[in-house]
């Protein structure tokens, strides 16, 4: 089902004796604020890195099409400096909202593949939505492409291995991340790196990002009207396709975790086709390993938070932020930035559940408004900062996600996107209820008391 009521009861325990704590990012790991103006914004296209003067052109377009130009070069400067990687202009992102939509365009994808598929996921069930997934894999892969498909093991410890068996029959190569068996290890066994990730590139030319597992709960939308019953609740989760230069990053992103688990050698020349700009999106491509000296996710987002000057706007299924997040949040709303949380009021995990409300109290007291999304399963991992800095990906606002798991996410800059994200997420605030201050403070103690022992684990989910 969801992410972490699967496998965190079975990781608490080993995870007692792990690495608990994020890193702690020294100054140099973040762009200093106040010499990021300085920073040389690079940017590449379908041919590669541009001159300093086209950049300087292109740059000069895009702000003038932002309702703040000083914002909008803050934000710009401020990802560039994250990474050595040049940001990607000629890119077009379609956002991609609940389930139906989302596997509607997957299937149309891959259907019109011509030469490969690579999918990377942490579920895929034995269900409706996965058998026909895993049908269509197969049958391009009997056409005569090549399907190159990755899986987590703990993610999918309700998969049946049967399940795989119509995929590796018909010649698609099947990779389990990271097995639970130690025998069946490639490299050393660890059971705590996890791969989070949901992506899948087809031709090397679309690319799918998003928090959106292979699940027939994903079937109805979020915005529809349900029984009480949970089984028929919407799922609420948000995916991005890209189509332009920027899937080359992702497809690299894919073969690295495919060369590092050991899968079988791919001709890389086969899965990075010449690429043409398809829009005007700047994005970057993210990627984040557990044993990375920086998280670059978890930078990024800090550094946008710290560097807000209008909204904060995050929505995330699971939110137990670290003391450095808490920080950056309560400092925004200081200085009077509208900072918005949308968290889920209803979740397959009831520690992580309660871990995220033992935060409330601070984080309201420090004048951030929070809300919940009561008639859905809120489970999109999704930001916007200032209208024009907006990411969407696989990466929770947790401990896990920043320590333990493998995570993807895209970086959109740019006021066109942003105003559609800030569209998705008015429409997600118009079905959720605000939490105020005053009615937190009514809660029953049997709440509090809950609130308080899970807060406990936090390091842990």
């Amino acid at each position: 089902m969801a992410d972490n009521a699967r496998w965190c009861p079975l990781l608490v325990v080993l995870a007692m004796g792990a690495c608990t704590s994020i890193p702690t990012f020294v100054p140099h790991m973040v762009p200093d604020m106040d010499t990021r103006h300085k920073h040389v914004v690079r940017l590449a296209d379908a041919h590669g890195p541009l001159s300093a003067q086209r950049s300087a052109t292109i740059l000069a377009r895009l702000a003038a099409h932002g309702f703040d130009t000083s914002i909008f070069d803050k934000h710009l400067a401020l990802v560039a400096g994250i990474a050595d990687d040049a940001l990607t202009i000629g890119n077009r992102v379609d956002l991609l909202i609940d389930g139906p939509a989302t596997y509607a365009s997957m299937f149309a994808a891959i259907k019109a593949a011509q030469t490969n598929v690579n999918f990377e996921t942490f579920i895929i069930e034995d269900d409706e939505i996965g058998r026909r997934f895993v049908s269509l894999l197969v049958e391009k892969q009997n056409q005569g492409l090549q399907v190159n498909f990755v899986y987590d093991s703990v993610g999918c410890l309700n998969t049946p291995r049967a399940f795989f068996t119509p995929l590796i029959a018909s010649g698609v190569n099947v990779l389990e991340f990271n097995p639970i068996n130690p025998l069946l290890a490639r490299h050393e066994w660890e059971l705590n790196r996890r791969d989070h990730r949901k992506l899948l590139v087809v031709d090397g030319k679309v690319a799918f990002v998003g928090g959106i597992n292979i699940s027939s709960v994903y079937s109805s939308g979020s915005f529809s009207t349900f029984s009480s019953s949970r089984k028929r609740q919407g799922w609420r989760d948000t995916h991005v396709r890209m189509e332009g230069p920027v899937v080359g990053d992702f497809q690299r992103l894919f073969m690295a975790t495919w060369t590092e688990q050991g899968g079988p050698s791919l001709n890389r020349d086969e899965y990075f086709p010449a690429l043409s700009p398809e829009g005007d999106e700047v994005v970057r491509a993210m990627g984040s390993l557990p044993g990375d000296d920086v998280n670059q996710i978890y930078v990024t987002l800090l550094s946008a938070i710290n560097s807000a000057e209008t909204q904060v706007f995050l929505t995330n299924a699971y939110f137990v932020p670290d003391p450095q997040l808490l920080t950056a949040l309560e400092q925004a709303a200081a200085r009077g930035v509208d900072v918005r949380l949308l968290l889920p009021n209803m979740t397959d995990s009831a520690l992580v559940y309660y871990a995220s409300r033992s935060f409330y109290s601070q984080l309201l007291h420090a004048g951030i408004k929070i809300y919940e999304r009561h008639d859905a399963f809120l489970h999109a991992k999704t930001a916007l900062v200032d209208g024009v800095w907006s990411t969407v990906g696989s990466t929770n606002l947790d401990w896990r996600s920043f320590v333990h798991n493998q995570e993807i996410n895209a970086v959109m800059l740019g006021q066109k996107f942003g105003t559609q994200m800030a569209a998705m997420f008015d429409r997600d605030l118009a079905s959720s209820r605000q939490v105020t201050l005053a009615d937190w403070r009514k809660r029953p103690i049997k709440s509090r008391l809950k609130e308080i022992g899970a807060r406990l684990w936090a390091r842990l989910l």
